[in-house]
């Protein structure tokens, strides 16, 4: 168990078009499931701090398969790796769902063989219902999770109830409130507040959410995607636009802070697994995938790094005061999919992109 929470940036943004030129650049192998894996070698590419320090020792223990981890910061930095047009030696990556989408579109994804994950059923029935790969065909859930309001109970004279409360902030709220810079993520309140999709492709709808933004800027300490839990921590600021699971790296420290979802909704993000068409060793990756699956391995994802997984048998293990003390881990599939699947935008998304740094620059 870790006696530090490392902070993981899970989400960043990626525009579709960039991948079209690796399209079709490898084909798809069929896969001999009696094949010696102990003969293969991996190497997986996941968010540094986002899996247990002795997962390659125990993979390898279990399996006999020998793995390298190694690490990447953001989404960004792994797509860059993997839409080179080059073979990036990387059998096995961590990406949010809207990436794999990006990937399997691009054509860079193997096709999950389910007979080698039969692990698969440990799995929420609803995690198998996911907007940006219905099935899980090309990718599998790691750990999920909504976006929502972060704040100071103790420092807040009523608790926060809509996006409204964030982006038009009562005048002792001016200047302790942060908001996330994420392209997607920095559009998504007002996009709610106006009652839009999360994944609008609207010019109009972008257009109304700029002219909300410039004018909540005014209001904002800062935008902050990852030291905002220490501006509540300290009392610099009060409220806090946040992924679910850094809020509670907040509460770690202090109980008062708490975390809510506003009532005009919010996104639900995903973050998975996806084996690459151009890996050597897919029995083994297949394998890995399994694996990552059982219960005792998610298990502690959920109790160390303090997100949510779709993994029900994992979920069923997590201790209770772990539960008691992060709340919204208890979140259930059936609240968690009433959010918007964040899906991957194609040649839209450089609008969000344009956004946000006119938002940054206004």
């Amino acid at each position: 168990m870790r006696s530090k929470i490392i902070p993981l940036l899970v989400v960043a943004t990626f525009a579709t078009t960039a991948l079209t030129s690796c399209a079709g650049a490898t084909t798809s192998s069929a896969l001999d499931p009696s094949a010696d894996v102990t003969k293969q070698t991996l190497v997986v590419s996941n968010w540094a701090g986002y899996y247990p320090e002795g997962l390659a020792a125990d993979f390898e223990a279990a399996t006999g398969i020998k793995i390298t981890i190694v690490n990447h910061a953001t989404n960004e930095e792994i797509m860059g790796k993997l839409t080179t047009g080059a073979d990036s030696g990387i059998d096995v990556a961590f990406v949010s769902g809207q990436y794999a989408q990006a990937l399997n579109e691009a054509g860079l994804l193997q096709p999950m063989e389910k007979s080698m994950i039969p692990n698969e059923k440990n799995l929420y029935t609803e995690a198998t219902t996911l907007s940006y790969d219905m099935g899980n065909n090309y990718s599998i859930p790691y750990a999920w999770g909504t976006t929502g309001l972060c704040y100071r109970s103790d420092l807040m004279p009523t608790a926060p109830t809509s996006w409204n409360d964030l982006l038009n902030p009562a005048p002792e709220l001016v200047g302790k409130t942060t908001m996330l810079s994420t392209e997607r993520w920095m559009a998504l309140p007002a996009l709610k507040a106006m009652g839009m999709s999360v994944n609008s492709t609207n010019p109009d709808d972008l257009a109304k959410v700029k002219t909300q933004l410039l004018t909540t800027k005014k209001t904002l300490l800062a935008f902050d995607d990852t030291t905002f839990y220490s501006k509540l921590i300290s009392g610099e600021s009060v409220m806090a636009e946040a992924w679910d699971g850094w809020c509670n790296y907040g509460i770690a420290e202090d109980p008062n802070i708490k975390f809510v979802v506003p009532s005009e909704g919010s996104d639900l993000w995903v973050d998975t697994m996806t084996v690459l068409k151009s890996s050597q060793n897919k029995e083994a990756a297949m394998a890995f995938v399994n694996y990552i699956l059982e219960a005792k391995t998610q298990a502690w994802v959920a109790e160390n790094i303090l997100y949510k997984v779709p993994n029900e048998a994992a979920m069923k293990l997590v201790d209770p005061a772990v539960l008691a003390s992060y709340p919204n881990l208890t979140m259930t599939p059936a609240e968690l999919l009433k959010q918007e699947t964040v899906i991957d935008l194609g040649e839209f998304s450089p609008q969000y992109t344009k956004l946000a740094t006119e938002v940054m620059a206004g």
